[in-house]
């Protein structure tokens, strides 16, 4: 499968694109969104494509978000529309006008008439231009008599509306509260809301009708109303739903954490809040909801929201709906992700005190057996470098090609990135994301500068991820630098440019999954274990072996909060050496890389 290009060339200026994920298609409305960057520039597009992907991905982030429009939803709405009401009209009611506003109203007045030239015979026109007057003269008096009369003429007007299931003068309200809340509606359910709303709007102007005569102590007489608020029982207050609180999580992430896992961290917390539903307070987080959401989770299908059987479904209703299609369910590890994404939501809310303890401790399921990311073997090494995704293969761009041998030589980011990890321990979206700038040479040393600064969008694990990494011995040899010396006369800007995130946001993820696929072709691999973030583990053994200590080199790693690295890399030659010493430290007995100088 070829990668994606976001950059398109249409009449010589540059423009952006970017495929929609197939579970977002009938949402989105399209299959691929295009926007023009206003450049001829290549240098320039790939600095402006950056905005507008992020742009996208968040969008899809957003959409995957939502959830569908519960019963407890709607009354909420319902409830918050119709007191809304009563509160406008009781706030329009306490403006006192000024004699200054009224002089200004009356300038504008006249102005208005001045600059659309209304004739003197054209009474709607000299109606309209005075209105705005003539509604704070009302005030002035205590009158409020064209007020009163628009009232009832709205009154009139959404009788008409209920009867005939016109929407217009209630749908601005829907889609406001679907758009705060993240959610969706069907269209049946959005027909009966909309009724409901019309008989909510045409109960609060009753009420304020009748306090144009006087009365103010109006109870709803339509039951709609008072079941809506029955039904809604304790509620968060403002700012104190799950979803709200989440965000703020989300804005002080507290442990620097990668966009990345924050966006993933609200998606799972999304299917908590499914069956917690969009009004529960974090408060109401306890033990009985974990365990219930987890009973929900260990029978959850895999990539469930992508598949159409299951659209617009939500947790519970997927999971029955499983029941009859029996599709593979999430593994035992993933369930756990699923409860540390919560986990440390719920640590953030204990220290907060938001809660008083956290709920998800102890409910995590037992490990998988078997399912711990092992290192290669020195056999194992040999088997791969001599394979044909760096040796030659048949297709740089179909993976069941690049498994069999042929004259096809690959040389970006798929050759380079498991050698550097496998002489570095350096995550694969960390070399995937450099710049050219990040690899430069210091005090004599070249070195490798892991870091959110400079160009791009560019993403660390946490803070402390941010380090100078010394380029190993061996890359030299194998030519890194003339690779980099290479980019850098083709005008490139990124050490791979090639390496794309995908549609959340991840660098390297495809290629992190079809290299675990390639390493089954060549039959190295055989079930769990093995996978591109085998070579991290094997330099973390490396530097056992040569007898460091795990603290010794954690920050090699980017194991470590607030290392010495700083913001921009820039190190005393003394810690430099030391890094360089444990870096050069890391060996693989009897791995032959020679037919590869």
């Amino acid at each position: 499968m070829g990668r994606q290009t976001y950059l398109i060339r249409r009449g010589g200026a540059y423009s952006a694109r970017l495929r929609v994920p197939k579970d977002l298609v009938e949402a989105v409305g399209r299959k691929e969104l295009v926007k023009a960057l206003g450049t001829n520039d290549p240098a320039e597009a790939n600095r402006r494509v950056r905005a507008v992907i992020d742009a996208w991905l968040r969008s899809f982030d957003a959409l995957r978000n939502r959830g569908t429009m519960a019963e407890e939803d709607k009354d909420e709405l319902i409830w918050s529309h119709y007191q809304g009401t009563l509160e406008r009209d009781e706030q329009r009611r306490s403006i006192v006008t000024t004699d200054a506003e009224i002089e200004e109203a009356e300038d504008a007045a006249v102005a208005f008439i001045q600059k659309q030239k209304i004739e003197t015979s054209d009474h709607l026109g000299f109606l309209d231009a005075a209105l705005e007057l003539k509604l704070l003269k009302d005030r002035q008096s205590g009158s409020q008599s064209v007020e009163a009369r628009s009232r009832k003429i709205k009154l009139g007007a959404l009788r008409k509306h209920l009867v005939r299931g016109e929407s217009a003068l209630v749908d601005h309200e829907i889609n406001a509260y679907l758009e705060t809340h993240g959610l969706v509606i069907g269209p049946t359910d959005r027909a009966d809301l909309v009724r409901k709303l019309i008989r909510v709007e045409i109960e609060a102007l009753m009420r304020t009708v009748e306090r144009d005569e006087g009365n103010f102590g109006g109870e709803p007489a339509d039951q709609l109303i008072k079941h809506a608020l029955e039904r809604q029982g304790p509620n968060g207050a403002p700012g104190e739903k799950i979803t709200d609180v989440f965000e703020i999580f989300a804005r002080e992430n507290v442990g620097g954490v990668s966009h990345d896992r924050i966006s993933q961290m609200r998606r799972d917390i999304s299917l908590l809040v499914q069956i917690a539903g969009p009004t529960c307070p974090v408060a109401k987080i306890d033990k009985k909801m974990v365990r219930e959401w987890k009973a929900l989770l260990v029978k959850f299908p895999v990539k469930a929201t992508e598949m159409r059987v299951f659209k617009g479904m939500t947790l519970p209703e997927i999971v029955a709906a499983n029941g009859t299609e029996k599709k593979p369910v999430l593994s035992d590890r993933s369930v756990n992700r699923y409860l540390s994404s919560l986990s440390a939501f719920c640590k953030w809310l204990v220290n907060n005190g938001y809660l008083d303890q956290n709920p998800v401790l102890g409910m995590s399921l037992a490990k998988e057996k078997g399912s711990t990311t092992l290192p290669f073997s020195t056999d194992q090494l040999n088997a791969l470098f001599r394979s044909p995704l760096f040796t030659g293969c048949q297709s740089a761009e179909v993976w069941s090609l690049m498994a069999k041998s042929g004259n096809v030589l690959i040389r970006d980011h798929r050759y380079w990135v498991p050698l550097i990890m496998l002489f570095s321990g350096a995550r694969p979206g960390e070399i995937g994301q450099l710049n050219l700038s990040d690899v430069r040479e210091q005090d004599g040393r070249w070195i490798m500068h892991i870091t959110t600064e400079g160009e791009g969008e560019k993403r660390t694990k946490t803070k402390g991820s941010m380090r100078v990494v010394p380029l190993h011995p061996m890359l030299i040899k194998l030519g890194l630098v003339n690779y980099h010396k290479a980019q850098m006369k083709a005008g490139e800007t990124e050490l791979f440019p090639n390496a794309v995130r995908n549609a959340r946001g991840q660098m390297m993820a495809e290629f992190s999954r079809e290299f675990s696929r390639y390493l089954t072709r060549i039959n190295i691999k055989q079930g769990r274990g093995l996978s591109l973030y085998s070579f991290r583990h094997g330099a973390t053994d490396a530097l056992r072996r040569a007898g460091y200590l795990d603290e010794q080199f954690g920050m090699i790693l980017g194991h470590t909060q607030g290392t010495t690295t700083g913001r921009y890399g820039i190190l005393a030659h003394g810690v430099l050496r030391q890094r360089a010493e444990l870096i050069d430290a890391i060996d693989y007995r009897d791995l032959d890389l020679s037919h590869l100088l």
